[in-house]
């Protein structure tokens, strides 16, 4: 039997989802799925905010810590990834919690089916670019697929490289790909979320909070290990967890600590704002609250989604 139901908390970076998460996992017996994309990674799992050892001991966590430094987190493979607990004959529900709403939208709307890339072609990539700018690339992209080109900014170096091992493994354009039909997964019946948005004055001092929380439990020394482990991974798909970068130039002695907190944490508040306006305008059928995890709002919400779920018991 395929999960009974699927209950999706998604919010805000720093709405207190994934403790929301644990509450409702434990009140249905439930298994919580990872919809972050950063928390994919299996490096960095305190500046990703991944859950504990504690937490995990607690509740089944699915998703967590399953690529390397190397591999591109996309809707498409996330799909891939999540497939396997859709269909497994095991009727616990999934609780899918985070706030990449691409990978939602994707996995209710559908998505293009991709091309699937090995992961030694990815590496071999991943090593063979890293020393090129990304005018660079971009202009060797431009002369074997000029169409999926014109339609990258020469600054998005994460696209860039995604048109550039599509075309190399398969020598067709990612706009061809693109162009392709619909996938769907199966879903349950019993589908039940929320959204959590509040607006950004109450997210900017949860947001410094949770960073300086994040210093004072390692997060610069998780960065200086995985320096010490890949070099300067700067220009690597985990460059792009929030802070990383910062921290990477601290480890470098380029940066004192006290002067990247401002901007990483100014960083995260953007990203806020970038989920929040796709959280409430691109999701169909997730109801959106502006409110924390522990605002009374919320708890009305949770007990009555709890309540159907359990009554979808057979």
């Amino acid at each position: 039997m395929a999960p009974r139901a699927l209950v999706v908390i998604g919010g805000t970076t720093a709405s207190g989802k994934s403790a929301l998460a644990m509450e409702v996992a434990r009140a249905i017996d439930g298994i919580i799925v990872n919809v972050d994309s950063q928390q994919l990674f299996a490096d960095l799992p305190i500046l990703t905010a991944r859950p504990t050892a504690a937490d995990e001991a607690m509740v089944p966590h699915r998703l967590y810590g399953v690529l390397e430094a190397t591999s591109q987190p996309s809707a498409g493979r996330w799909l891939d990834l999540v497939a396997p607990f859709l269909a497994a004959r095991d009727e616990r529900p999934l609780v899918l919690c985070g706030g990449t709403g691409l990978y939602l939208k994707a996995l209710f709307e559908g998505i293009v089916a991709m091309p699937a890339i090995p992961a030694a072609r990815r590496a071999e990539l991943a090593r063979e670019t890293a020393a090129a700018t990304t005018l660079e690339l971009h202009a060797r992209l431009a002369a074997i697929d000029p169409v999926m080109a014109a339609r990258l900014r020469q600054s998005d170096r994460q696209r860039i490289l995604r048109a550039l091992e599509v075309v190399l493994e398969t020598g067709r354009s990612l706009a061809e790909w693109q162009a392709g039909p619909i996938a769907r997964q199966p879903l349950p019946s019993c589908i039940v979320g929320l959204a959590l948005v509040p607006p950004g004055e109450r997210l900017a001092q949860r947001i410094m909070t949770r960073l300086e929380a994040m210093i004072e439990a390692g997060a610069l020394d998780e960065v200086s290990r995985l320096q010490a482990r890949l070099g300067d991974f700067d220009r690597l798909p985990i460059a792009k967890v929030h802070g990383a970068r910062e921290l990477l130039a601290v480890v470098r002695g380029q940066a004192r600590l006290p002067s990247v907190l401002e901007p990483i944490a100014a960083q995260i508040r953007q990203y806020a704002k970038r989920q929040r306006t796709f959280l409430r305008h691109q999701l169909t059928g997730i109801q959106p609250l502006a409110a924390i995890a522990d605002d009374p709002s919320v708890g009305t919400v949770i007990e009555a989604m709890i309540r159907e779920v359990l009554a979808s018991r057979p």
